[in-house]
């Protein structure tokens, strides 16, 4: 009987405590519910101070490179339009020397076309005098042949009526002989005979034919010199007709190039411009981000 009244008792405590503990967990639950909640606040909020220190070192960087980009690309600009005026004024300069050149290009050729119309004027009047010099030379040493060839054979008399007497009458000699040859075919009393008057035929015979041969060397030396003239004049016009080609297109190339380069100059002056004014901007924009960032 005593030993069930202790078991009862025993039941009856191991009851008890079981309801404590049961109770003390109901009380502990909400606690650990706010430290948790605590917790993992703590665990974001880290996280997002560190997600922003991330973004905020990220942006200092960027910052600090961005300014050295930036200042990098504002000295080269500075450089680019400190040369380009100079490169401009040189590139003008050196298409108003190829100006310059292609008119005395053009000049030269002109010059050189006239040297060939005039030397071909000049030559053609020359050869013209030459072929009447030659006319002239050719028929009177027939003449004095056939005067030469008439008073050897005696027949001076027949002689006199063809017209190679008459042109002999015309020709040039000297007085003295004029007169001893007319006498001498006119059959007239005391004229000199016959191996005189043949002897100065003969001489001026000679003379005339030395002449022709003088006349028809100086005019091969003319037509020889004429055409070495021609053919010099030729080369200087076929030159400076290349040279006016290429300079020509030289000249065109160079008056676009002065165009894109100006054109080049405005945008690049523009570009700097905005480069410069986004100086600031962005070193106070860097400043402030500093000071922010040490103030955290």
């Amino acid at each position: 009987m005593a030993t069930s009244l202790v078991l009862v008792a025993l039941l009856c405590v191991s009851g008890s405590v079981q309801a404590v503990d049961q109770n003390a967990a109901l009380v502990a639950n909400p606690v650990r519910k706010v430290v948790t909640m605590l917790q993992n606040m703590e665990k974001k909020v880290i996280a997002e101070g560190e997600k922003e220190q991330s973004i905020y070192d990220k942006f200092m960087c960027y910052c600090k490179n961005a300014g050295g980009d930036l200042s990098t690309s504002i000295a080269a600009a500075d450089a680019k339009v400190s040369d380009l005026p100079s490169a401009i004024a040189e590139a003008e300069a050196a298409k108003k020397q190829l100006d310059e050149e292609l008119k005395e290009h053009q000049a030269d050729r002109s010059a050189a076309k006239g040297a060939q119309a005039e030397a071909t004027a000049l030559r053609a009047k020359g050869a013209a005098a030459f072929d009447k010099e030659k006319a002239e030379a050719s028929a009177n040493i027939a003449s004095l042949a056939g005067a030469i060839s008439a008073i050897t054979k005696g027949m001076s008399g027949s002689f006199m009526q063809t017209g190679e007497a008459q042109l002999l009458k015309k020709m040039p000699m000297q007085d003295a002989d004029r007169q001893d040859v007319m006498a001498f075919l006119s059959g007239e009393q005391g004229a000199p005979q016959s191996g005189e008057i043949t002897g100065i035929l003969k001489t001026m015979q000679e003379t005339m034919s030395k002449s022709l041969a003088e006349a028809e060397a100086a005019e091969a030396e003319a037509v020889s010199g004429h055409e070495q003239l021609m053919a010099a004049k030729a080369k200087e016009v076929a030159a400076n007709t290349k040279a006016i080609e290429v300079k020509t297109v030289r000249v065109g190339e160079s008056a676009v190039a002065i165009v894109q380069m100006k054109k080049t100059s405005r945008k690049l002056r523009m570009a700097w411009q905005a480069t410069r004014n986004s100086w600031p901007t962005l070193m106070a924009t860097v400043q402030l981000r500093h000071r922010r960032g040490r103030n955290m």
